[in-house]
């Protein structure tokens, strides 16, 4: 890999980790936006009470959840709740905005608890690990509030105030079109959100308090660009570009969906050129008519621009011409591109991948399935189903597709790991959607799917149908694993399943398993601190009202023996918002619990049979529901 195409690649993987922190908030920016076009003096509606609402929305609430989404993003919920409150500090530290300090502050938050906890991983006395957790993310987060108050939020002060400057000097000298130079092609490598949320946006806010409304606001959310290239596409495309590109332009303008222009400019990188034209001329357009918006329009939407355009004629006229003139030059140059480019449209459905790859999208086999170039279904060998400690959930969810594999007839390998130990060799990758990101850095080169139901997945199937379409895939090993005995042996014991369990919350729950495992042999006392902290991190729901608590990777070495108990729920209990009414306490050593856990897994896709197991009043007939199950589909 050249020089260039490394630092294209840190940049991308930069601007990826940005906008984990900015998308899932944007409803926070949407409401923001809408309480702000309404109730403020200049709104639709104006209301001094409700209007009071703007400025702790814009001021604590948002940063505080891009600081949480920063530290979530490094250390999970533990990283996310240090990250919130380091961000705590940085907000009251300054007078503005602090989007960009909680960008800073967020990931540092993270970062820092995960090496503490690093460092004090197997020092820990048993029965300290919840003090010692909820004491040391505290004090951890309390000083880095302190310093984020004394040192990071005057700093960041002072960059906003010489950017505020550098802005309002580009204003007075008649240049700000030329910050389409950094913001176009930053939306396709995503820095958009770093300058549109950390630099434009407070900026803007602090504009509007004083003038009524901001052209900042514009710079980014102009759909205009983006619509002049696909209007291009439109016209003067070719094959599947041009069918496309007509929907594509109605969803980009009325939905504000800006990604779904980025393919088309990634297929001809030329077009940086038409969207870069087409945004100076938007901004000239802005400047000249003084127009604005009293807030963010988030989306960027032809409808969001004209819910928060100031209550005036002429304001409406600015914004307007704004996006119709971008679109015309950008419509113009785009178009003369394609007309004089003899090399043909490029690939849509690689574009897309492309764009997906460098955007972190959530993966799934219908359309966003991600991978390094080159991958053929035809030489497809080994799926890899992965989880955070490689014992539990990837265990059921790789039976059952290994079940699905075998019934479409193809010979393709399927087993299942940490996603810390993903094999070097797995070409297709499974995991809960959460873990996407991890498995992705650590098996850059294979496919990955992303499914939240374990038991029932239309992704399994969509997989499927995809590799036998694509023809014969090579045969590879057959799975070998050692037999056990379903029940009275020693890792399912009739004694360690229990009827007509009671539990006011999922942690009683998940206790009461982990204290059976203990009861029985299988595992150390500390490991059930291990399996709170699995769920918290990632809940260990699985899908059609089972939960399969299980300890995490770092105390797999506190599992004496493979054991697995169930917990009947019939009055069920919440696991995040789910109902769980049978509850699979797992411990795995040597994967000597595979077999029943496939077994396991056979019975419980199958909500019918859940119910029969839930409604079972015996432990006979439990058991008899998965049995009955597993000979059923044997």
């Amino acid at each position: 890999m050249s020089g260039g195409s490394s630092i294209k690649v840190k940049v991308q993987k930069f601007g990826n980790f940005l906008s984990s922190m900015i998308l899932p908030n944007m409803p926070a920016f949407i409401a923001w936006g809408l309480i702000t076009a309404l109730f403020i003096p200049t709104g639709w509606w104006p209301n001094k009470e409700l209007a009071t609402m703007v400025d702790p929305l814009v001021k604590y609430l948002l940063p505080i959840i891009i600081g949480y989404s920063g530290g979530k993003i490094v250390f999970g919920h533990r990283g996310g709740v240090v990250g919130a409150i380091a961000t705590a500090g940085v907000i009251v530290g300054t007078d503005i905005p602090m989007f960009l300090g909680a960008m800073i502050m967020g990931p540092l938050g993270g970062y820092t608890i995960k090496k503490f906890d690093k460092s004090i991983e197997g020092k820990v006395k048993t029965g300290f690990e919840m003090l010692v957790d909820n004491f040391s993310a505290g004090i951890l987060g309390a000083v880095l509030a302190v310093i984020a108050f004394l040192g990071i939020g005057p700093v960041v002060d002072a960059v906003s105030g010489v950017l505020a400057a550098g802005v309002e000097w580009l204003v007075n000298a008649g240049l700000l079109p030329l910050a389409s130079l950094f913001i176009e092609p930053g939306k396709v490598l995503f820095l958009n959100n770093a300058i549109n949320h950390g630099v434009l946006t407070p900026i803007a806010v602090e504009q509007a308090r004083e003038y009524g409304k901001s052209m900042l606001f514009f710079l980014e959310a102009n759909p205009g660009p983006g619509l002049g290239v696909l209007l291009a596409y439109s016209f003067f495309g070719k094959g599947n570009a041009k069918k496309s590109a007509p929907g594509a332009a109605i969803i980009h303008f009325f939905g504000g969906i800006h990604e779904i222009y980025f393919p088309y400019i990634l297929m001809k990188p030329l077009l940086i050129v038409a969207t870069i034209a087409g945004g100076m001329s938007g901004i000239f357009t802005l400047v000249t008519l003084k127009g604005g918006l009293v807030g963010p329009a988030s989306p960027g939407s032809f409808i969001a621009m004209l819910a928060v355009t100031p209550k005036s004629f002429s304001s409406f006229a600015a914004n307007i011409a704004d996006v119709f003139v971008a679109t015309a030059v950008s419509f113009a140059v785009s178009s003369l591109i394609l007309k004089t480019d003899k090399a043909g449209n490029g690939n849509l459905e690689e574009a897309t991948k492309k764009m997906e790859g460098m955007k972190g999208k959530k993966s799934s086999v219908s359309g966003v399935l991600t991978n390094a170039e080159g991958f053929d279904p035809q030489a497809v060998k080994k799926i890899v189903f992965a989880c955070d400690a490689g014992m539990g959930s990837s265990a059921m969810g790789a039976s059952l597709l290994r079940k699905k594999v075998k019934a479409a007839g193809l010979d393709v390998y399927v087993t299942n790991a940490a996603v810390s130990s993903i094999p070097s060799d797995a070409q297709i990758v499974v995991t809960q959607s959460e873990l996407t990101p991890r498995a992705r850095d650590k098996a850059p080169n294979a496919y990955h799917v992303s499914v939240d139901n374990f038991l029932s997945s239309p992704e399994y199937d969509l997989l499927l149908n995809q590799l036998s379409k694509e023809g014969k895939i090579e045969p590879a090993a057959p799975e070998k694993t050692k037999p056990t005995a379903f029940v009275n042996g020693d890792i399912l014991r009739k004694e360690n399943v229990f009827i007509n369990q009671t539990f006011k919350t999922k942690e009683e729950a998940i206790r009461f398993a982990g204290q059976k495992l203990v009861d029985s042999g299988y595992v150390k006392p500390s490991y059930i601190e291990g399996m709170i902290a699995r769920d918290k991190m990632m809940s260990t729901y699985m899908g059609n009202e089972i939960a399969i608590p299980h300890g995490t990777e770092e105390v797999k070495q506190e599992v004496l023996n493979s054991g697995i108990v169930i917990v009947q729920i019939p009055n069920s209990v919440d696991f995040d918002g789910n109902k769980v009414r049978l509850v699979f306490g797992i411990a795995g050593k040597n994967n000597s619990h595979l077999e029943i856990l496939s077994k396991i897994a056979v019975a419980c896709s199958d909500v019918i049979n859940v119910g029969e197991m839930v409604r079972a009043q015996s432990v006979d007939n439990l058991l008899a529901v998965i049995n009955d199950a597993v000979a059923q589909n044997s």
